[in-house]
């Protein structure tokens, strides 16, 4: 088992071991507390203080390291710029090759600057967690909140790397001039983007600075919705100038050799497609088929939610079935799906309500999800990944705003062999051919990988170290090489025997160093810290404004507005629209300009606005009230859903990011089960009137939102 501390290790550059936050030491210090003192309210103030001085002493060490080591970047800048400027003033094209490979030789010296500055920080955040998690304390808030927010605070130079961006901003824009205008430009990187490819070396730069800054574009932000693992530590190929490769934690990236199977990924994101439009596509008429079987327009609820009950269970046993196939549980899922929605379609003719149920309890019992997460975790390679996770996520979307626009287009009425094909029943037929069509592509197209072709297997840990090829080739530059294996003849001893006794608390991610994957649901939530529940219970609070927004939609409209289930699907695909534009603002500047906790408290107040505003008091209950509040609860869910699932995938133990029970079955669990609890609100509340339907729905959804603010607040600190 090869120990965090000492992956930490292992990637440092040796020649300056001595000025990286020293992790070992701080995990001992812990331990110390552990063993020595009895922990009364004295004693606790003497721990945090003690605790506090040790780590402020640590990273002053480091950030004065990293201000001489910015200085020394800064003069070579500024004697390269005075040959930048002598070239351009002379015109000599023969300086302009020497002269690039001099600042790229500054960058690479950069990009070793990044990586100190990433593992400090990396160092940093698993230390503070240990130390809470350890002891029960809110040490992150206490220690975060008394040094970020200070003028004068050292803990931002390693967390946000203030300083370093002015250091790049030169280099870039010195490559860009030498590059694109060979030194005769007049404009610069502030005025356009550069005509030509940018060089690699500011490339890696960038790269290395996003992941620093937790710097997004649209890809990466939609990316993190699917909860897919990614690296935690800097791999070779993120920094090839200065990393080793140690990524134990998560993928093992082999070279695919033909491995990778592009149809058998477009096939698995057409069943996210098509299990989301199967979902909504009967909500406008769920009210009008419920009426047309002699139930309550409320049962609405119930039939919406049924499907959802059906999803608290299927994604569990999907999950488990997904270790050992992927092809046979989504034909499973095909046929399950096909038969639910035949049922759905012929209830109408055979006058049954319980039959509707059951055929939507037979759709959420052939929920994938858990099937097309683990598909893209397992069989897609590392540099793929991103934009098979975007493509999950953004087929969810599109199919959620297809459903309903579909429901607008079967407004029809006629019969084939006493089979009655209507508004109400074209919904399950039109699905049930999907499926069929579906079905038979997946057998002919889809290709089932066997164990030795999973391209991202999870790791299996031996006495010897790792099996898979744990430790990638170890390509590194021949500074870091005499470094490990100095590292390794030097430390493995005092390494092993620290690790040892941490064991004693091996279902903890922090101070176990354990990271195979849970297996039960008791041992997944014992790793749930205040900041995942807190994540959780927002992802609940946003999946239940939501439900209660769209599932009594076509309900409310009807009774205010006496709008047809036509009206209505056209509004639910305008806001199902809004989906994809919403995640390209939030990822391409809000998540850049502003911290994602900042941006996930504000849009929990946004939502709570719009849940207020959407209140039917005194005046009378306009189309322009119900419109804007409804655009307004459902966009602020959907931002706070995109940096909700980022910061738990973050803050989430790295046990959770593989195996039945990873965080992406959990996250659907609390949505699925805000799902029933909303469905069945609507249907329980319809027994009070229609009149009351709108505000006792509401209350709920509104006192929850507030609980989630709170709860945000208390944790505010710990999500840095």
């Amino acid at each position: 088992m090869v120990a965090f501390g000492k992956k930490l290790k292992q990637l440092q550059i040796h020649e300056w071991q001595s000025f990286y936050i020293n992790y070992k030491l701080m995990k001992k210090k812990v331990k110390q507390y552990a063993q020595q003192i009895e922990f009364s309210e004295q004693n606790r103030e003497y721990v945090l203080k003690d605790f506090s001085r040790v780590l402020d002493n640590q990273i002053e060490k480091t950030v004065l390291f990293l201000l001489e080591q910015e200085g020394h970047l800064a003069s070579k800048l500024s004697v390269l710029g005075e040959q930048h400027d002598a070239l351009v003033q002379h015109n000599d094209a023969a300086m302009i090759p020497q002269l690039q490979e001099s600042y790229r030789a500054v960058g690479k010296e950069l990009l070793q600057l990044l990586h100190f500055v990433e593992l400090n920080a990396i160092g940093l955040r698993k230390i503070l967690k240990k130390f809470d998690k350890r002891f029960g304390y809110k040490f992150t808030n206490h220690y975060v909140k008394t040094r970020a927010n200070h003028p004068y605070s050292q803990l931002k130079q390693v967390l946000k790397h203030v300083g370093i961006s002015a250091v790049v901003g030169a280099l870039s824009r010195h490559l860009a001039d030498l590059q694109d205008h060979r030194g005769r430009s007049c404009t610069s990187i502030y005025d356009q983007p550069a005509l030509s490819p940018p060089d690699p070396v500011i490339e890696s730069i960038k790269a290395a600075v996003d992941r620093l800054s937790n710097s997004t574009d649209f890809l990466q932000y939609i990316g993190k919705h699917a909860l897919i693992p990614e690296e935690e530590l800097p791999t070779a190929a993120d920094n090839d100038d200065v990393d080793v490769d140690v990524d134990v934690d998560v993928d093992v990236d082999v070279d695919v050799d033909g491995r990778y199977h592009s149809m058998s990924l477009v096939l698995n994101l057409a069943n996210t497609f098509l299990y989301m439009v199967n979902t909504y596509i009967i909500v406008p008429t769920a009210d009008s088929y419920s009426l047309s079987l002699g139930a309550a327009a409320t049962v609405c609820g119930a039939v919406i939610g049924s499907m959802a009950v059906a999803q608290v269970f299927s994604s569990v046993y999907f999950s488990a079935w997904s270790n050992k196939s992927y092809m046979k549980p989504l034909i499973f899922s095909s046929i399950v799906l096909l038969i639910g929605n035949t049922l759905y379609a012929l209830a109408y003719d055979l006058d049954s309500i319980y039959v509707l149920l059951i055929g939507r309890v037979f759709c959420g019992l052939g929920s994938a999800r858990a099937v097309n997460r683990r598909y893209i975790s397992d069989c897609v390679p590392v540099k793929l990944r991103l934009k098979a996770s975007a493509g999950f996520v953004s087929a969810s979307a599109l199919g959620m705003a297809c459903g309903p626009a579909l429901a607008a287009l079967l407004q029809t009425n006629f019969k084939v062999f006493s089979i009655t094909f209507n508004e109400d029943t074209l919904p399950g037929w039109v699905m049930a051919l999907a499926w069929l069509l579906y079905l038979l592509w997946l057998s002919v197209s889809f290709r089932e990988p066997s164990n030795d072709e999973k391209l991202n297997p999870p790791l299996q840990r031996t006495s010897n170290g790792l099996e898979n090829g744990a430790f990638k080739n170890a390509l590194s530059q021949p500074l870091l090489t005499s470094s490990l294996e100095k590292q390794r003849d030097d430390h493995d001893d005092d390494e092993d025997n620290d690790d040892d006794d941490d064991q004693e608390f091996n279902n903890n991610e922090e101070a176990g160093e354990n990271h195979k994957p849970v297996t039960s649901i008791v041992s997944a939530y014992k790793l749930l810290t205040p900041s995942v529940k807190v994540q959780l219970f927002i992802y609940f609070m946003l999946k239940y404004a939501m439900e209660v927004l769209l599932a009594e939609s076509s309900v409310i409209t009807a009774y205010y507005f006496v709008w047809s289930s036509g009206n209505v699907a056209i509004f639910l695909a305008c806001l199902g629209l809004t989906v994809l534009p919403v995640n390209v603002l939030v990822g391409s500047y809000l998540s850049n300009m502003f911290e994602e906790r900042q941006v996930l408290l504000a849009s929990e107040i946004m939502v709570c606005i719009g849940i207020v505003f959407s209140f039917h008091v005194i005046i009378p209950y306009s189309v322009p009230q119900y419109v804007c509040s409804a655009l307004l609860t459902f966009v602020a869910a959907e931002v706070l859903e995109g940096v909700n699932l980022s910061l738990l995938s973050r803050v989430m133990s790295s046990r959770l990011k593989r195996g039945t029970y990873n965080g992406g079955l959990l996250s659907t669990e609390a949505g699925t089960l805000a799902r029933v609890v909303a469905d069945g609100a609507i249907t329980l509340a319809g027994y009070g009137g229609m009149s009351k339907l709108l505000n006792v729905t509401l209350l709920p959804s509104l006192l929850i939102c507030i609980c989630s603010i709170v709860a945000t607040c208390f944790t505010y600190n710990s999500l840095y």
